[in-house]
């Protein structure tokens, strides 16, 4: 049975980064494991996996872990212009859903060479290569993203690479303030980060919410250190 919202238990940062370390360490040797973290807009997603791949790396060492964000595979302004997709940037098709799959089969497969992940820069507004680096010694990947559990064949086609798939809950008046927040750091006035919240953010997450049962766990987190 599914556990509902207020049912579920606050887990700590900490005791997640601990159960991933040792996953790691009960794994087979030359394995790589593959974390997916999803969620609505503004769950902490980015936060999380950031902090667990600092964690592991920390434990573990350098290199043991990376962070492979989901936002790289956002389609350029230039793309959107062309599809009429601006203002829906962030939706499910304002992404390269298939190139997101391909690299995450290509970090299932190579353990042999670098690879390099893009990410999406806010300020530029705009995906950048190669911003981060998957080590061939790397033996966990977190990544994170709206659509890991989408029930579309290119969004499945990049779940079945993950081993487990964690669904973060966050009350969405939290979420809101969030998403605000961040408008207002790219630019927005008030109004307008409203207007955006309310007309792209909040139909994209309840989107989301509808895949919340197709992934193997549904967490609450408590708030993370500052400065994540």
């Amino acid at each position: 049975m599914t556990a509902h919202p207020e049912d579920l238990a606050e887990q700590q940062p900490a005791v997640l980064a601990a159960e991933l370390l040792e996953t790691l360490r009960t794994a087979r040797p030359g394995g790589r494991t593959m974390l997916g973290l999803t969620g609505p807009p503004g769950a902490g997603k980015s936060s999380l996996a950031r902090y667990l791949v600092n964690e592991v790396e920390r434990a573990a060492g350098p290199g043991s872990a990376a962070y492979v964000p989901m936002d790289g595979f956002h389609l350029s302004n230039a793309q959107l212009d062309r599809l009429g997709l601006r203002a829906r940037k962030g939706s499910p098709p304002s992404f390269d859903a298939l190139g997101y799959a391909a690299l995450l089969a290509r970090l299932a497969a190579d353990r042999f060479h670098e690879v390099y992940v893009p990410d999406f820069d806010r300020e530029l507004d705009e995906p950048v290569a190669a911003r981060h680096v998957v080590a061939p010694s790397t033996r966990l990947i977190v990544t994170e993203g709206n659509y890991l559990a989408a029930d579309e064949p290119a969004w499945s086609r990049a779940r079945a690479q993950l081993h487990e798939l964690w669904y973060l809950e966050t009350d969405d008046a939290l979420r809101a303030d969030r998403l605000v927040r961040r408008q207002l750091a790219g630019g927005r006035d008030s109004l307008g980060a409203q207007a955006w919240v309310e007309s792209n953010d909040r139909p994209n997450g309840e989107y989301v919410k509808l895949s919340r049962s197709r992934c193997t766990r549904v967490l609450r987190v408590a708030e993370l250190p500052r400065g994540i």
